[in-house]
């Protein structure tokens, strides 16, 4: 087998599974999701082990150190073994704002329901 050195940042992210493709991988690399130690990161840029890689993914922020280099993609077990994950934990579900929900089946709002609606979004 060889002992790869380097790999590219969509390449490595998108084998570890923080990605579902290489081109989503790519496109957060190329939208400024993807910082490499701090620096904002092309998806060609390179990644050696000990680099620290900060990712958007979703609505988290991802943050993990580099502690094995994989260019293909690997099952999820494997990808575990591949970064260490210093991620802030996400914030728990009591936290999260509750969007304003309608019974099922219950129709349209009124228009009284609306501005209530309106309002409680803050517009």
């Amino acid at each position: 087998m060889v002992e790869v050195t380097r790999a590219r940042v969509d390449a490595w992210t998108w084998a570890v599974r923080l990605f579902a493709t290489r081109s989503a991988a790519g496109a957060a690399c190329r939208g400024g999701h993807v910082r490499i130690n701090g620096e904002r990161a092309k998806p060609a840029t390179m990644v050696v082990p000990g680099d620290e890689v900060r990712a958007r993914v979703g609505d988290r922020e991802r943050v993990l150190v580099v502690q094995r280099l994989v260019v293909k993609r690997v099952g999820a077990a494997v990808a575990v073994g591949c970064y260490l994950d210093r991620s802030p934990a996400p914030p728990p579900k009591e936290h999260t704002a509750v969007a304003a929900q309608r019974d099922r089946g219950a129709g349209r709002p009124t228009k009284r329901e609306r501005r209530e609606i309106d309002r409680l979004r803050g517009r």
